[in-house]
């Protein structure tokens, strides 16, 4: 199953929005500096995560929740 999964940097307060089969590997990927995207960004805390239920879908999501309205949908679901 795949999960689309907001993360929250706390050094600069910006989020990054990624999917995955698996999020808690991600995660620490992440924190640990393996993806060369986030690694000045360390470190984060995982604050939304929606389950889908394939690739394409999730691409969907993910692609949704990058655009302004998924930013605003966002914004008001973790307030």
């Amino acid at each position: 199953m795949w999960q689309v999964y907001v993360l929250k940097s706390l050094k600069d307060n910006n989020y990054y929005v990624g999917m995955s089969e698996n999020v808690n590997r991600h995660i620490k990927e992440h924190n640990t500096g393996k993806v060369r995207s986030t690694k000045y960004r360390i470190p984060f805390k995982l604050i939304y995560v929606e389950k889908c239920i394939d690739r394409a879908s999730a691409r969907k999501c993910e692609k949704y929740l990058k655009s302004a309205a998924g930013r605003r949908y966002l914004h008001n679901k973790i307030r």
